[in-house]
């Protein structure tokens, strides 16, 4: 009789431990009251109940645990499933929220290194600060618990095959173990044939995905320092491609999961008293599963690596930005048959721009040897040099800068935007009818980190595309790349 009592209890245990495993908290924590409120207090069923409470995650339910594990630890002082569940309970307090609870975990734990200094509930209470908890209803710690349980099935075992062949036994022992049946159904997935690669995902994703990382930083330092037309898009594209197959994984994860829960509730649901304490008859049983770290030191390393990559990229984006070309500037005394003569004392467009004076300028116009002293010049050349890193298109294009106003000195026909030519940067570009003459004229503004300049021609009739070449042409003439 007293057997098949102790039966009963035992399938009412494992039926609210399934219950709570599989997400049906609410139904778990009525099956344990209910067996409770008929048989009195049990040990195991309490702590049940607590875990049921646990589950829901949330301020009100840790309570409530907490009222059942003082229930139970009056009835049942020195029983170490209570100690260890109420330690746990304690060591995942937030300590400003719940301070008194949180302080009461460590007198829990010196009892239990008291009286069970080698058990497996030690382990976990002791661990349950630093590790992922299973029974919490979060999706990010699901998917942890379930990689870390396969990754070391498949690590420790032969062959795939045999670790998804020794997950299944432990998984058939103990039907209502949810975490058992996910192992059983995700090493059953990832060993059948063509599972390698989400094997290799699996095992060593965080390689992986640390060499994602640094043909990621080696692609933007190139970009940088390099390549400044090829978009930043091409490293983001990159990476993105190369993250694909994690999708694949994660989809047989969680399929795995959905699996094993559906097994689990069928066990709950069919299962008959005593059913599971008879499987274990013949001496074979489940082991004890190991803690999940929080944090391990090889994601500690990868993480530092990474961290490193950031700095590189960093630091790499930062010296680029403070870095300029370097140009000397060539002042013609002639200059396609017109003879020059220097304006900077009387005309200086640049004089605005700087805080001091820049590192190397010239201004001049260009007329027609012979000419009267009040003839319309042919060119007006303006061009700086220095450190001006802090360049941005926005200062050329809405003439922060460049001085492209016209007005008092003629009528503009046409204004746009141009490319700057060979050494990159911006210019814009405008054309003009001279109001005093009626001359037909041209000016474009150009800049980029290292120099800035401005050209006026008179043209007669030219397009666009013509009046854009003649202004880098000109520009070519007077600016030079430094030498090394």
């Amino acid at each position: 009789m007293n057997d098949n009592k102790h039966d009963v209890r035992e399938d009412v245990r494992g039926r609210v431990d399934a219950l709570v495993a599989v997400g049906r908290s609410a139904e778990a924590r009525a099956v344990a009251r209910d067996a409770l409120d008929a048989d009195g207090p049990d040990a195991r069923l309490l702590l049940a109940l607590a875990l049921a409470h646990m589950a829901e995650d949330d301020d009100e339910h840790d309570d409530a645990a907490e009222r059942v594990f003082r229930e139970g630890l009056d009835a049942f002082p020195d029983d170490v499933g209570l100690l260890a569940g109420y330690a746990e309970l304690c060591a995942r307090t937030d300590a400003l929220d719940r301070p008194g609870r949180y302080a009461r975990g460590p007198a829990l734990l010196a009892r239990l290194r008291e009286i069970a200094p080698y058990s497996p509930e030690l382990l976990r209470a002791e661990a349950a600060g630093s590790s992922v908890s299973t029974t919490v209803k979060n999706s990010v710690s699901v998917r942890r618990v379930q990689s870390f349980d396969a990754s070391r099935a498949f690590a420790e075992a032969p062959t795939p095959q045999a670790a998804a062949a020794q997950a299944s036994q432990w998984a058939a022992v103990a039907p209502r173990d949810l975490r058992l049946a996910v192992l059983a159904e995700t090493t059953g997935a990832l060993a059948a044939p063509g599972g390698s690669w989400s094997r290799l995902l699996l095992l060593r994703g965080l390689e992986y995905r640390f060499v994602i990382a640094v043909l990621v930083t080696v692609l933007v330092v190139v970009r940088v320092t390099v390549l400044p037309a090829v978009p930043y898009g091409v490293a983001t594209g990159a990476g993105l491609l190369l993250s694909l197959p994690f999708l694949g994984l994660r989809r047989q994860l969680r399929a795995a999961r959905e699996r094993a829960a559906e097994r689990v509730a069928t066990a709950v649901t069919e299962a008959v008293p005593g059913d599971e304490a008879g499987g274990e008859g013949d001496g074979f049983g489940p082991p004890e599963l190991q803690p999940v770290p929080r944090v391990t030191p090889r994601e500690y390393a990868f993480a530092g690596a990474g961290l490193a990559l950031m700095a590189v990229i960093g630091v790499t984006a930062y010296a680029s930005s403070l870095a300029y070309p370097h140009y000397d500037v060539v002042a013609h005394d002639t200059f396609r048959g017109l003879k020059g003569y220097d304006l900077r004392e009387e005309f200086d467009p640049f004089r605005a721009v700087f805080d001091g004076t820049p590192e190397d300028s010239t201004t001049r116009v260009y007329v027609a040897e012979g000419a009267a002293p009040d003839a319309a010049a042919e060119y007006l050349v303006a061009v700086a040099t220095g450190d001006f890193h802090e360049m941005r298109e926005s200062y050329v294009y809405d003439g922060g800068i460049i001085p492209m106003d016209t007005a008092g000195a003629g009528t503009v026909q046409d204004t746009w935007e141009a490319g700057a030519g060979p050494y990159g940067g911006w210019m814009r570009c405008l054309r003009y009818t001279e109001a005093p003459t009626g001359t037909p004229r041209a000016m474009c503004g150009w800049a980029d980190k290292g120099s800035i300049g401005l050209v006026l021609f008179t043209t007669p009739d030219e397009d666009r595309g013509a009046v854009e070449a003649r202004a880098r042409s000109v520009g070519a003439d007077f600016l030079r790349p430094a030498a090394d």
